[in-house]
């Protein structure tokens, strides 16, 4: 199954899509368009609506008025008779690296799916560009759906997978890179006089020349792989916080 935060009719899906067709049936639900940014949101005050969109033998689809998340949650609830085998979101227009899994529709998706306990990959790259050229990235992504359909994923973890501009020179498993985004407004000022405020900004990494992280990988040319888990429990802070002089 597969979703994205681009839109139904986004160039990244249909070459992931191109991918997906070579391991199995495929059912997409996607956003009837862009919704980037949604990162675990949900509708609640409006009803959500679906509409096929193709209806062939080993593929089809339907556009969602919702979130990724929705449309994660009612193909799930909805469209499918059995789990699927793998959940896949993207490929995303832009890096999902770092904190800005934080704020992804793309991720939002699989994180979703994840929460469901089936295996899931997001897929980003790192370019920006209108006619950003997704194909560059299609082995890495063969290799990863490859191996995650082999060996499955531990339960509660799904993958964070950005690729860098340009032809990859292979595969990194990494850490989150450390970083922010920064000046993240602009202020505007409307014909009336009125001022409002353009979200903008720029990402600062703060990894520190750590060369461990997906930021390091993505520089270094390379398909940065995160295992993200839905359990955001600091483990390690349960103890300290036992010592706290709580009543």
């Amino acid at each position: 199954m597969i979703s994205n935060d681009d839109g139904i009719h986004a160039k990244g899906l249909a070459e992931l899509v191109e991918v997906a067709s070579e391991f199995g049936d495929v059912l997409v639900v996607a956003p009837n368009t862009a919704r980037s940014g949604m990162s675990k949101a949900i509708t609640v005050e409006v009803p959500v609506r679906i509409k096929k969109i193709h209806d062939g033998e080993h593929l089809e689809s339907y556009s969602c008025t919702g979130t990724p998340v929705d449309c994660i949650k009612i193909a799930l609830d909805k469209l499918v008779d059995r789990k699927p085998d793998l959940i896949l979101s993207g490929i995303n227009h832009g890096s999902n690296a770092s904190v800005s899994v934080h704020y992804s529709g793309t991720m939002g998706a699989i994180i979703e799916a994840c929460i469901h306990d089936v295996p899931a990959i997001g897929f980003s790259l790192c370019d920006y560009r209108p006619d950003a050229d997704f194909s560059l990235m299609k082995d890495g992504m063969r290799q990863i759906i490859s191996e995650t359909l082999k060996n499955s994923l531990p339960t509660g973890t799904c993958l964070n997978v950005n690729a860098p501009m340009g032809t990859p020179k292979g595969i990194r498993v990494c850490r989150q890179g450390d970083g922010l985004w920064v000046n993240e407004f602009e202020k505007r000022t409307d014909p009336h006089n009125h001022d409002y405020y353009w979200i903008t900004g720029y990402y600062q990494s703060l990894d520190n020349g750590s060369l461990d992280t997906d930021n390091h990988a993505l520089a270094e040319g390379y398909i940065s792989i995160v295992p993200t888990q839905i359990d955001m429990t600091n483990h390690q802070a349960i103890e300290t916080l036992k010592k706290w002089n709580f009543q």
